[in-house]
């Protein structure tokens, strides 16, 4: 019986994730709020040249 709990997958816990998010990668590392703000801001002046320029 115990060989059967041996190979059993365990229940996922929040600190097996917390060691996933912890281990280091290589790649660049980037911050989250420019990731989020470089898109936002590309729509913001797409929107200002659509307004600007083709509303003439």
């Amino acid at each position: 019986m115990s060989s059967k709990k041996k190979g059993a997958p365990l229940p996922a816990s929040s600190g097996g994730l917390m060691r996933f998010f912890e281990d280091e990668t290589k790649g660049f590392k980037v911050d989250p709020r420019i990731v989020v703000s470089v898109p936002i801001s590309l729509i913001v002046v797409s929107w200002l040249i659509d307004i600007f320029l083709v509303a003439k």
